[in-house]
């Protein structure tokens, strides 16, 4: 088994990972003329200097690195003069800080960079959305050295992925701790918000209401059984995967802090794990008090993303950062209200792999339900209170307030 880890670029993370099995590193600059599958103020500033600093630490380490250059849409730059040279000077800087590989989902891009930088390994990103055999072999026969298959539609569906095991030999890596809604019908929209958020250039200037992680977190809140019903991978049900010939495994958050993402590597290097299992799989509301990754999104940073007076009304926007505070999608939680027993997971993937879940009504089925009772515990007063913080949000979105438009119709 192999890992692929995010790094928050911290200079303690390396040291943490020692003596466990990580082949590679993954993250980028904060923002860049690509762009990438996270928004610019989701991640902590960095310096080009210390970019590679932290990329040939890791080599020194015999841990790669892995730039990724993976959103949705480039906003049709990479078919202009000025997008390629943008997009070249880029490749030549990630080459020359020692990274070992790049990581793609528009197909346009693999073969340019085959022709013109071969030293580097093209891995395909989870944003490709390749779920089935067909999309496999078009990424192999490009060219492509590894594909991350997407997590959020076949991570359970032990059929396909054993078709497409059998179909290609390259490798093939799956995202172990993601936790997005089954067959994610935000994943779209949601991909290309954040791509264009991290480009530099772009008209929004890094700003972006993140409004599906919002729409996302209240859905789970409203019925706890999406927790489950979702694309995590369980340290402990690894094997079943690794029987299928899956042997590379990807360890998210790019903004986790140190402590976080040393738990989650430990967990899944050793197969176990005791204790909430959101502490592996969410990407946000981690239980610290440092600023590493976790920590509030501070004034500084907040005015830098957010101080557009005329994008959208500020006392609106405020709310809705206290909001996103109080639910841990930009600041530290101090407690857990949710939690999910890992130990009382034990025997849920052994019947998950007799359901299709891409053909089946889940209100019916009721198998993920069931297992929630048994499993997932939610603060009551909590999931009130927020329900009606996120009701009024939706409501400033849908109707206009939020930019000053409320009453107004057909626009």
């Amino acid at each position: 088994m192999k890992l692929s880890v995010a790094t928050n670029f911290e200079p303690d993370l390396l040291r943490a990972l020692e003596g466990y099995p990580v082949a590679e590193l993954f993250g980028k600059l904060p923002s860049d003329s690509v762009g990438g599958g996270r928004a610019s103020f989701m991640l902590a500033p960095l310096s080009k200097a210390r970019f590679t600093a932290h990329v040939r630490d890791a080599a020194r380490r015999g841990i790669g690195f892995n730039y990724l250059l993976n959103p949705a849409c480039m906003d049709n730059r990479e078919f202009i003069r000025k997008g390629q040279a943008e997009l070249e000077s880029l490749l030549g800087f990630v080459e020359e800080s020692g990274a070992t590989s790049v990581t793609v989902s528009l197909p346009f891009l693999l073969p340019i960079i085959k022709k013109r930088h071969p030293r580097l390994r093209v891995r395909v990103g989870v944003y490709a959305r390749v779920d089935c055999v067909a999309k496999a072999r078009f990424w192999e026969d490009l060219g492509a050295d590894c594909i991350t298959l997407e997590s959020i539609t076949i991570n359970r569906d032990f059929a396909m992925l054993r078709s497409i095991r059998e179909a290609v030999g390259l490798e093939l890596q799956l995202i172990a701790n993601s936790n997005c809604l089954i067959f994610c019908p935000l994943s779209g929209q949601h991909m290309v918000n954040l791509s264009h958020a991290s480009q530099q250039g772009h008209a929004s200037r890094g700003f972006m209401i993140d409004y599906c992680a919002l729409k996302c977190s209240a859905l789970k809140l409203a019925d706890p059984s999406h927790y489950l019903r979702s694309e995590f991978i369980r340290p402990e049900d690894l094997k079943a995967y690794t029987d299928l010939g899956f042997s590379s495994f990807k360890i998210l958050e790019r903004g986790a802090p140190t402590d976080v993402l040393a738990r989650r590597v430990r967990a899944y290097a050793e197969g176990r794990f005791d204790g909430n299992l959101l502490d592996l799989i969410q990407p946000y509301g981690y239980k610290t008090d440092s600023r590493k990754g976790g920590g509030p999104l501070d004034v500084r940073r907040f005015v830098r993303f957010f101080f557009r007076p005329m994008a959208v009304r500020q006392a609106g926007l405020l709310r809705l950062k206290r909001l996103a505070e109080k639910r841990g999608l930009v600041a530290g939680l101090q407690w857990d209200p949710v939690y999910i027993d890992n130990r009382l997971l034990d025997g849920f993937l052994d019947g998950l792999r007799e359901i299709d879940c891409r053909s089946s009504d889940c209100s019916r089925c009721g198998y993920c339900e069931r297992w929630t009772s048994r499993a997932v515990r939610v603060d009551e007063r909590y999931r009130q209170e927020m329900s009606q913080l996120y009701q009024e949000a939706f409501h400033d979105m849908y109707s206009g307030a939020l930019w000053g438009m409320a009453g107004r119709r057909g626009e």
